[in-house]
């Protein structure tokens, strides 16, 4: 980690959105030294538009989807099982953490993300920018949870110290610190309700402070369903306290990052390049459940429109070793993205749809669990969850009726077998034999499966929180990968975290080999991708 060297002045704050935050070439920005006298609000403005799309591994102009792909597409999405691998030299999809990958992940976000994220929160709280300051920090709780859930201990609190080494934070006190952070945002929102700020930047909300407190709060509540197995006090306290401020409740108002011409959705790029496809899990829900989502979030499979297979929809199974990975083969005969998330000359938007961060969709799922543990959620568990449905259903992208939502909902469908008529040795068999419709009568352990299960449905295609919510609750239930090469995580494991970066060691070593040495860490295994994290703690 090395130490600026230059005063961040005007030309490299108007810089921020235009250019690309290589120009931070230095990454632990000094506190004192980022004011420009002379920067004004329209370039203060472009910063954090800069900062929201970094935040979600976005890259503005052409230098294209790289560190979303290293972030997410090669790791989150496939260990989420949304999709399984089939390029030949990708290992990740056998449990194995390409140095090089996660390196270039962890860079992504050290070098591009939080240097803007930190400079527009330290500026607006140095210049009483109290409303501009509150979107900041919500922005950068967003942000840094994304990171601690893939690695634990990361560098957090001592980002921008000014220091040659730079100590990381254990996940507990990152996440308490999280929840403190979000106090003071929601202060400032509730005493500011009705007011705008970043009006002509925020890609989010428009600068609208009543939707940011919105989103502040459903923020809250996904952060305090991640703790529910190690501080459930804590979890219930912080739930309740989202819930009483207010969280999303429709669809109008899920936080979604704006795509432009200048800022296309990364899977816009990365689907014509045809490393992946839909995967065994999601064939055995979808196609059980006869979901209605199942066309709009995969594509029909090239053989079955050339008419040479019946499989209309076919997911492939993870963790395919390098002999069966014929990437072309493969790519014909199982079904690729969505058209709404493919490029203009493919069908698609010309830019590809908003970069969703949170939704109704999960509020609902975030609560009808809170309800589960007898928490006050607004409503029943079951209503919850079905409300959970209704909102993913009637997004947008999918646009059900009323009636078939209800219909949807009151299946007792479960999850079907998937068949290989070439490869009879992958087939599998149901994923579960849970039904869509509540199991009103069912344990809590039952229901709990339904709601995270349908959650995973409806988060689709964040991979980052389908992983992260798989380790925390272990549903929905994942099929065993074909083979892995990781000796810590055998194939029938879920992939647990992501060990710390090479890079880290050649420029930051006593502290990455500080953080080694946590208890965090050290009580559960290690440095090691099978050890769970600190919320991972469901018994």
């Amino acid at each position: 980690m090395k130490l600026i060297k230059n005063i961040l002045g005007f030309s490299l704050a108007a810089g921020l959105f235009f250019g690309c935050t290589e120009n931070f070439e230095e990454l632990n920005t000094r506190p004192d030294v980022i004011l420009a006298d002379n920067l004004d609000l329209g370039l203060l403005g472009q910063a954090f538009a800069n900062a929201q799309w970094r935040a979600m591994y976005g890259v503005p102009g052409t230098a294209g989807p790289g560190g979303f792909q290293l972030a997410q597409s090669l790791f989150a999405d496939i260990y989420s099982q949304y999709f399984a691998n089939t390029a030949t030299n990708f290992d990740s999809d056998r449990h194995t953490q390409v140095g090089g990958w996660s390196n270039g992940a962890w860079n992504s976000f050290y070098q591009q993300a939080a240097p803007v994220i930190n400079f527009v929160e330290r500026f607006t709280a140095a210049n009483n920018l109290p409303l501009e300051n509150a979107f900041a920090k919500v922005l950068k709780v967003y942000a840094y949870h994304r990171m601690t859930d893939y690695y634990g201990p990361i560098i957090y609190s001592n980002f921008g110290n000014g220091e040659t080494s730079v100590p990381y934070d254990t996940q507990e006190s990152i996440y308490k610190n999280f929840f403190q952070e979000l106090d003071a945002a929601v202060t400032v929102l509730k005493a500011n309700a009705g007011r705008t700020a970043f009006l002509a930047h925020d890609q989010v909300y428009g600068g609208n402070a009543n939707d940011w407190l919105l989103y502040a709060n459903s923020l809250r509540l996904r952060l305090a369903m991640r703790v529910k197995y190690v501080e459930p006090a804590l979890a219930r306290a912080e739930a309740e306290k989202a819930i009483t401020d207010g969280v999303i409740t429709t669809n109008e108002k899920n936080a979604a990052v704006m795509t432009t011409t200048n800022s296309r959705h990364p899977y816009w790029t990365i689907t014509n390049w045809g490393e992946y496809r839909m995967s065994a899990l999601m064939e055995s829900v979808l196609k059980g459940y006869n979901d209605p989502r199942l066309g709009v979030y995969f594509s029909r499979t090239d053989d079955f429109v050339a008419g040479t297979s019946p499989n209309e929809y076919k997911g492939v199974r993870n963790g395919l070793p390098r002999a069966d990975l014929d990437q072309g083969a493969l790519n014909r005969a199982h079904s690729d993205m969505g058209v709404r998330w493919l490029n203009a000359g493919r069908g698609g938007l010309a830019f590809g749809p908003p970069f969703r961060m949170i939704s109704a969709a999960e509020v609902f799922f975030l609560r009808a669990e809170g309800a589960l543990e007898g928490w006050n959620m607004g409503g029943t568990a079951k209503d919850l969850y079905e409300k959970g449905i209704e909102m993913s259903m009637t997004e947008s992208r999918i646009g059900a009726t009323p009636a078939q939502v209800q219909d949807y909902i009151a299946r007792t469908n479960t999850p079907a077998p998937v068949t290989y008529t070439a490869r009879p040795d992958w087939n599998l068999p149901a994923s579960s034999d849970i039904p869509v419709a509540f199991l009103t009568a069912g344990t809590k352990e039952r229901q709990l499966e339904q709601i995270i299960t349908q959650k995973w449905l409806a988060l689709y295609p964040d991979g980052w929180e389908a992983w992260t919510e798989l380790r925390r609750t272990k549903y929905p239930k994942p099929y065993p990968r074909v083979a892995s090469d990781n000796v810590d995580v055998p194939r029938d494991r879920v992939m647990s975290r992501l060990i710390f970066v090479e890079g880290e060691y050649n420029n930051n070593r006593a502290a990455v080999e500080a953080a080694e040495q946590l208890p965090e860490l050290t009580t559960r295994g290690g440095n090691r991708n099978s050890t769970k994290l600190w919320w991972d703690a469901k018994p």
